[in-house]
């Protein structure tokens, strides 16, 4: 499938849209050409806790962004290319190593995130949602993809989409803010929306979003949980990244007007509504570290203290004195007292140069946390003890 637009007159303000779409339309080549260009992969240098192993997944997977897994096993993995691909990884005789990589779908905008559902592989792009039908049956002769709602905004800026089926059986997907700060007429941008698996009765779940590309939610509580990019040129430290609950519809969390812990955006913090209406992050995160996939632990691999645990793929600073991020972080929350947001794994950034950048993070049906990293094109698989099980 391509990208098809109709001809329309040309006004100031157009010209001025297209100009910005081309630099973010550059933008995403660049992140393609960076990732064929990426260094081998490094991970004897990357630590983890005691009892914990890293190893290759897969590779050659250039730009792999969001991460989806069918209920036969078939990883499917969506990159952010301007005409981007979808690949199926299939691991056959369930060694940990992928066997066979598939191209299932190509040539669609910036086809960033995948999820499936009743045979059905969704994937989104910048403005809206494709379906494949019946896919894991025909990798070898994937059919077109099948229009979902092609109705979303079609700006690049923060327009490659992470998306998930929720718990109510709709298709959340967020429409990050076109600018690094600013207010916009159009309702549907800084938000998260959902919509029916058929494209049908799309609407609003949560505003003031600046732009999140990871959420998931509780195993218990069923409350979603993401993440949210914080804006640019405040300083190194300022503002934080942030992780959000939103335990209903409705609720605002702040952008462009508050970010953090409720803190004034010092250009647009005395328009808005008075501070008690914005909802506060959850968890302050690091500033710039670009927070992304975000994954409660549901496996039975690892060892308690991480069920029902929040791992975050952070893909790292790009507009910070000192780099930070290109690592796993992880959250956990004690039952008498606030959360704590730590260090899993790091070893991606060597010496203010990195060689990888973790995207999104799932849990496998064996309970290994699969990491997608778009910079080396690769997926690693992060294990417990000496082979795949519960531990006891």
């Amino acid at each position: 499938m391509t990208w098809r637009r109709e001809k329309q007159a040309m006004t100031p303000k157009k010209i001025i849209r297209n100009a910005v779409l081309v630099l973010a339309m550059l933008s995403c080549i660049f992140v393609s050409v960076w990732t064929l260009k990426a260094s081998s992969l490094q991970l004897e240098g990357v630590r983890l806790p005691p009892g914990f192993q890293i190893t290759t997944y897969a590779t050659g997977v250039r730009g792999a962004r969001q991460m989806c897994m069918s209920p036969s096993g078939i990883l499917f993995v969506g990159m952010r290319e301007v005409k981007g691909s979808v690949y199926a990884l299939v691991d056959r005789d369930k060694d940990g190593k992928v066997d066979k990589a598939y191209l299932v779908a190509r040539n669609l905008l910036c086809p960033n995130g995948v999820d499936f559902k009743d045979g059905s592989l969704y994937i989104s792009v910048v403005h809206g949602v494709y379906r494949l039908d019946n896919i894991e049956k025909r990798l070898d002769n994937p059919p077109e993809p099948v229009p979902v709602n092609l109705n979303l905004p079609r700006e690049m800026w923060h327009g490659q989409k992470y998306i998930r089926f929720g718990p109510d059986g709709l298709l959340y997907v967020p429409v990050g803010a076109w600018c690094n700060v600013c207010e916009k007429d159009d309702w549907r941008f800084a938000s998260i929306m959902r919509m029916r698996p058929d494209g049908s009765k799309l609407e609003v779940f949560a505003k003031g979003i600046r732009n999140t590309v990871g959420f998931d939610w509780h195993p218990t509580t069923k409350e979603l949980w993401f993440t949210d990019n914080g804006r640019d040129y405040l300083g190194d430290d300022l503002p934080p990244d942030e992780l959000n609950r939103a335990p209903r519809k409705g609720m605002h969390f702040g952008f462009p007007y508050r970010y953090g812990l409720n803190a004034a955006d010092p250009d647009f913090g005395k328009k808005g509504s008075p501070a008690a209406e914005y909802t506060p992050c959850a968890v302050p995160l690091g500033a710039h570290v670009a927070a992304l996939g975000v994954r409660f632990y549901t496996g039975r691999m690892f060892p308690k203290q991480y069920h029902n645990q929040i791992f975050i793929a952070e893909h790292g600073s790009w507009n910070r004195s000192k780099p930070i991020g290109y690592r796993i972080s992880l959250v956990t929350f004690p039952p008498d007292g606030p959360p704590k947001y730590s260090v899993f794994a790091e070893g991606w950034l060597r010496n203010g140069s990195a060689w990888g950048r973790p995207v999104d993070v799932i849990v496998a049906p064996d309970g290994a946390l699969l990491v997608s990293d778009d910079h080396a094109g690769a997926i690693y698989r992060i294990t417990y003890g000496s082979a795949p099980g519960a531990v006891k």
